[in-house]
């Protein structure tokens, strides 16, 4: 568990930092350069990212303590709400049609049903520690985008076009039959549809 949490305080720690210190990315660009920045936090991040995805496996090897055991019902749950995440997921790779506008920032929309859709369906404790911690990651960072809004220092996505809602559509949903078909099991282990 121990290599989990460690990859999780890197990872989620690293898209953090404009929460915790607001002014660290461009302290650092100033001083070092964008390139440095991007090459720090990349780092970071893929390091990060290769110790949870390790540390899961790890945890999940060695059995960890079953917090609560979800009603088999709530796989089914999960599978659905995976629909609206991936469509939301992938409205946020394009210019913004009416789901972008809705959402506003529908990448942490995509975050938050993911997690808390595994939580419904997980109750292994190293699955709880990381589907609770990336649900509060997007919650941290969807308050201080807000306040960023507040203080005029982002914008709102504008409408552009309905057909990027098409297209958000289309590429979510044929991001969500792969990972039912295959990949969630090529990447995690588990096949979705045996779940529960």
């Amino acid at each position: 568990m121990a290599l989990l949490l460690l990859g999780i305080l890197l990872f989620l720690g690293a898209h953090l930092a404009r929460v915790i210190k607001p002014d660290l990315r461009e302290t650092v660009i100033a001083r070092y350069g964008k390139a440095a920045w991007g090459a720090g936090h990349g780092i970071l991040s893929l390091v990060g990212l290769v110790l949870l995805c390790l540390g899961f496996v790890q945890a999940r090897d060695a059995g960890g303590a079953i917090l609560y055991t979800p009603p088999a019902f709530f796989s089914h749950i999960t599978l659905l709400l995976m629909v609206f995440a991936s469509v939301c997921l992938a409205a946020g790779f394009f210019p913004a049609g009416r789901i972008k506008v809705a959402l506003k920032f529908p990448f942490l929309v995509a975050v938050k049903i993911w997690a808390l859709s595994h939580l419904l369906a997980n109750g292994e404790s190293y699955s709880v520690v990381l589907f609770v911690a990336f649900l509060a990651w997007a919650v941290i960072v969807r308050i201080s985008a807000k306040k960023r809004l507040q203080r005029g220092e982002a914008t709102l996505p504008v409408f552009v076009s309905a057909k990027y809602d098409v297209y958000a559509i289309v590429l979510g949903l044929v991001f969500y039959g792969l990972m039912v078909w295959r990949l969630h099991e090529w990447l995690i282990g588990v096949s979705p549809l045996t779940m529960g």
